[in-house]
């Protein structure tokens, strides 16, 4: 029996692997739940698995150390939203405690440290987004050596046929509403204009060493190949099932093993499967991942730290909806070419970058850009 970490186990990532602990008692017992601040739930959910709990707002990262140790998991998922992720992928990898990892911005903002972290302590990095679950799956199949680009897929969101003067009118109800997947307010959002697919871009050439130019989206509503490989024979291989995000968990829960699960099992009957070219010009955060890969150094942190800002101003009606990318370019314009040595700094240069993002949000809220 496998003991499960479960960190963050409020939002969506959480709930759905208490789901598959409930569901598969005789595979996975639950070892400790955390929770940024809601008391109330974590307490209920701790008592129903009959396990440690941590309230993680305000703590240090020797009090989350030690919950992590006190715990013993043999694999710990992290579904933390935001860059509060970081630091317990941090201290997990340290502890050579294997990483079920949904929190994107532990690839965004440190990859390269966190990868030598995992390869010195020989804990593995299991990507738990559906898209780069995906892609870590074909790519066991294909081998690595085979494989020439990798082409991620992406509902669109609920925006996708608007044109740019709807865009201007989004409201943050409207960009609320996703049409596939059941998500926090903050990914929801970033689905909306593309800035998650830009995040992913980041991540799957950080995870899985391609550049950018070896990196395809592609625009496919029904959600339901999760990504591709092209083999260098030109020759495209997908990964297929329902939009649950109980699969992904379940994948990296059980690797390297493929075992059975009460999960429906999926077939394509009755099913249409359409594609489109994304609309780069229209929903420009998608393009500034990509250059953010091309530019290297802190970039992609700073793309992360500036559109978590701008997001939050949209959420709390200060900002515009298309002001999004225009907050997000504006941070990226300075030079961000340093190659982060350690952790302190990666979280120096993400203050510095949030707290820029933030003048400029002041600026747009105050009509001076």
């Amino acid at each position: 029996m496998k003991k499960v970490l479960v960190l963050g186990c409020t939002g969506s990532i959480g709930s759905s692997t208490l789901d598959i602990i409930r569901n598969e008692k005789e595979l996975f017992q639950c070892s400790g739940l955390t929770a940024h601040n809601k008391i109330d739930e974590l307490k209920k959910l701790s008592s129903e698995f009959n396990c440690p709990s941590l309230l993680t707002k305000n703590i240090s990262e020797q009090e989350y150390k030690n919950f992590i140790e006190q715990c013993k998991p043999d694999i710990v998922v992290n579904g933390i939203a935001g860059s509060a992720g970081l630091l317990p992928s941090k201290i997990t990898l340290e502890l050579g405690i294997d990483l079920a990892l949904a929190n994107k911005e532990t690839v965004v903002m440190a990859y390269p440290l966190v990868k030598n972290l995992s390869e010195k302590t020989g804990a593995k990095i299991i990507p738990v987004d559906s898209e780069h679950s995906a892609i870590f799956s074909l790519i066991n199949q294909a081998g690595k050596e085979n494989v020439d680009r990798i082409l991620i897929t992406a509902s669109g969101g609920p925006f996708r046929q608007f044109t740019k003067e709807q865009l201007q009118n989004v409201t943050v109800e409207m960009a609320l509403n996703h049409p596939t997947w059941n998500m926090g307010p903050k990914i929801t959002i970033d689905s909306s204009t593309l800035a998650n697919k830009g995040l992913e871009v980041i991540e799957a050439s950080y995870l899985f060493n391609k550049p950018a130019e070896k990196i395809d989206v592609i625009v496919h509503p029904q959600s339901i190949i999760h990504s591709m490989v092209r083999t260098n024979d030109g020759m495209i291989y997908a990964q297929l099932s329902d939009p649950d995000m109980k699969h992904p968990i379940i994948g990296a829960l059980t690797y390297p093993e493929n075992l059975k699960n009460y999960m429906k099992p999926f077939d394509l009957f009755d099913r249409e499967l359409t594609f489109f070219r994304p609309r780069m010009d229209d929903f420009p955060l998608l393009q500034m991942a990509f250059d953010c890969v091309e530019k290297k150094g802190c970039y992609p942190l700073v793309f992360n730290a500036a559109n978590e800002i701008a997001v939050h101003a949209f959420l709390k009606g200060q900002i515009k909806y298309t002001d999004i990318p225009k907050i997000t370019e504006k941070t990226l314009e300075f030079n961000w070419s340093e190659t982060p040595s350690s952790f302190d700094r990666v979280f120096e240069l993400d203050k510095a970058a949030h707290l820029l993002a933030a003048e400029f949000c002041e600026k747009f809220i105050a009509g001076d850009l």
